[in-house]
């Protein structure tokens, strides 16, 4: 009988092979799976992604504008790009980590593909799509672009602060915002997928590649006012122009504005959900931008197939064909003659 007994850091230890561990006073084989996991779990702070180091993307890649606008929100002072990085920490031996691209490149999806946005208008399922955009750029550019979008395709209702008028958006901004950056703060950067807005006829979706990192779960985030951050070194710089705060109070801020959000895990994507409301006295602005653009290219070319219009506009076809319906509903549009030699007649009505 030979007794053995040893200590260290590197785990796990193997004999004949055979990983091992200790399960109350038993030493059980650990399983493929367990043994994988535990594994990810012991190299996930060197598997960072936003703290590897982007070997195509040279200096010169890096808008130096982009740069000095965050500088300045940051309350810091611009030397050269170089040296500002170097200041932030994005550098290793001179190298661009991936979070200095995905920031501060002038075209950061020439590196990371995965560096977009894609947006939809949707009826009450994604069998009908109204519209569809997609956007490339910086994560802060994103941001603001997912914003606008959701502005632009939900109800927009208004009170009254003494004299002035003031736009209230049927799902408070701050809520929504906060999701949005959340989205792009903490995606798992690994996964091809993009961040996704889904804007439906009783809510919104924010979409983002990516489960809850280290052991979080949805309750704990709902109740315990808790955060892990996959990408610790991008939320800092998030941080550093108050775009997210370091105590992970981000949900609770939702929670607060919109008590009705709610959050689930879905195959590999976080989403947070968003009901819509009917307010008074709103003014409908979804799909108008589209159906302006449609009667655009009518007037370009009156003979424009609907596979054309779907192309030119990113819609689907079913998305085309409604926003025609709707068209010819609201008169501003007819079809003379048949679908090969026929062509759109823009109606009187039409703003010139």
């Amino acid at each position: 009988c030979v007794h053995v007994e040893f200590a260290g850091n590197n785990v796990p230890y193997y004999a004949y092979g055979r990983a091992y561990m200790r399960v109350g006073d038993e030493d059980r084989q650990m399983s493929a799976k367990e043994l994988e996991r535990f594994i990810l779990q012991k190299n996930q702070e060197k598997m960072k992604w936003d703290k590897e180091v982007c070997k195509e993307a040279k200096i010169s890649d890096i808008s130096q504008k982009k740069l000095e606008w965050f500088l300045q929100k940051a309350g810091k002072s611009f030397d050269t790009v170089e040296n500002s990085l170097k200041k932030l920490g994005l550098l290793s031996q001179g190298k661009l980590l991936n979070t200095a691209v995905l920031l501060f490149a002038k075209k950061p999806e020439q590196f990371f593909p995965n560096a977009k946005l894609r947006c939809a208008v949707f009826g009450e399922t994604t069998a009908v799509t109204i519209d569809m955009q997609e956007f490339i750029g910086d994560i802060f550019t994103l941001i603001e672009k997912a914003e606008k979008y959701i502005l632009e395709n939900i109800h927009t209702g208004m009170r009254l602060e003494g004299l002035y008028r003031v736009d209230v958006p049927e799902i408070d901004k701050e809520a929504f915002r906060e999701a949005i950056i959340n989205a792009f703060c903490h995606r798992d950067y690994y996964l091809y997928d993009s961040v996704n807005i889904a804007i439906f006829k009783n809510r919104l979706e924010i979409r983002s590649p990516g489960l809850l990192y280290g052991g979080i779960t949805i309750k704990k985030i709902k109740t315990g006012g808790v955060s892990e951050r996959r990408n610790e070194l991008l939320a800092e710089m998030f941080h550093q122009i108050n775009f997210v705060e370091k105590w992970g109070r981000g949900i609770g801020l939702i929670l607060s504005k919109e008590p009705s959000t709610e959050f689930k895990e879905v195959g590999r994507q976080f989403i947070v959900t968003f009901k819509r409301k009917v307010i008074p006295e709103t003014r409908e602005k979804t799909g108008e931008k589209t159906r302006e653009k449609i009667i655009l290219l009518i007037r370009e070319n009156p003979q424009i197939t609907t596979k054309e219009l779907a192309e030119k506009t990113g819609l689907s076809a079913k998305g085309v064909e409604w926003n025609l319906k709707s068209l010819k509903d609201q008169k501003k549009l007819k079809r003379v003659g048949g679908r090969k030699e026929g062509y759109w007649e823009l109606l009187e009505t039409t703003k010139e």
